[in-house]
């Protein structure tokens, strides 16, 4: 203990107790009174001088729309001739679902029909294109069969990308659907052939790509795949409203109009189209 007496004694003797001198990289470089001055206002030590401030989230940009003008196949007489005979009888079919829609809402419809060849393609489109100029509604056109696609032939337009690369992942909605604004209607053609088609229709993918569609338009018109012999329009039907089932006079057989028809729960089928016929 002496000896730190003696050190504290001779230090405050030299007048050096008590008095820090910092080293000259330390020393404020700005006189006392204008650090006081630059420091008015400031929070105390310990709270945050910064306020977040909430930055502003773009929405969401949707492409322009693929547009197109099609050139549309002499059968699709809904639009190049439609104040002929055949096109009243593609409005009297639309006329004759509204009874149909007072049992629920018919917004997704599909065409199918026993076999290949019966004309349910030109059904579809002709409907879809009857329900967008009579409707002032919006209607898209789907082309689910997959093995055998017709509508990008009835109108003239790219295959793909289409639906199968939709279902894939491969593509999305946007990219795949092509409107034509002259025909008020939109088009998603079948795309290129998939490995698996049956599961694609039956797919959740399936399921959710019509739930995006039905936010987008008022009326979906799916060209299925022939009932038989193939299980690719039982797969989709479940997600459907409603089908329509187009036989051919004189071609389609009653054996094979009930064999298609007992695909179906008897409440999704709502009519029975007859093809060519002269009455």
């Amino acid at each position: 203990m002496s000896r730190i007496q003696d050190i504290l004694a001779k230090a405050d003797r030299d007048g050096t107790a008590g008095r820090f001198q910092p080293p000259p990289a330390l020393k404020a470089s700005a006189p006392a009174a204008v650090l006081d001055k630059a420091f008015e206002g400031a929070p105390p030590i310990g709270v945050s001088a910064f306020t977040p401030t909430a930055m502003p989230v773009a929405a969401p940009v949707r492409p322009e729309p693929r547009t197109a003008r099609a050139t549309l196949h002499p059968a699709l007489v809904a639009a190049i001739a439609p104040h002929s005979d055949i096109a009243e009888h593609y409005r009297a079919i639309r006329s004759k679902l509204t009874p149909r829609e007072e049992q629920g809402p018919l917004r997704t419809i599909g065409i199918t029909s026993p076999g290949a060849g019966d004309g349910k393609s030109v059904t579809a489109a002709n409907l879809a294109l009857t329900m967008a100029q009579e409707l002032q509604s919006r209607v898209v056109l789907i082309d689910a069969d997959l093995r055998h696609p017709t509508v990008h032939s009835l109108f003239a337009v790219d295959r793909g990308p289409g639906l199968s690369e939709v279902l894939q992942g491969e593509a999305t909605l946007d990219e795949a659907l092509i409107h034509l604004p002259e025909l008020q209607l939109a088009l998603l053609p079948a795309g290129h052939a998939p490995d698996y088609p049956t599961e694609l229709l039956g797919s959740t993918a399936m399921r959710r790509m019509l739930d995006a569609l039905g936010g987008r338009f008022d009326r979906m018109v799916l060209d299925l795949p022939s009932a038989l012999p193939l299980a690719d329009v039982g797969t989709v039907a479940p997600y459907t409203d409603g089908v329509l089932m187009v036989i051919r006079a004189g071609v389609t057989q009653r054996p094979a109009l009930d064999q298609a028809l007992a695909i179906f729960e008897p409440q999704k089928v709502v009519g029975v189209v007859l093809n060519e016929t002269s009455v």
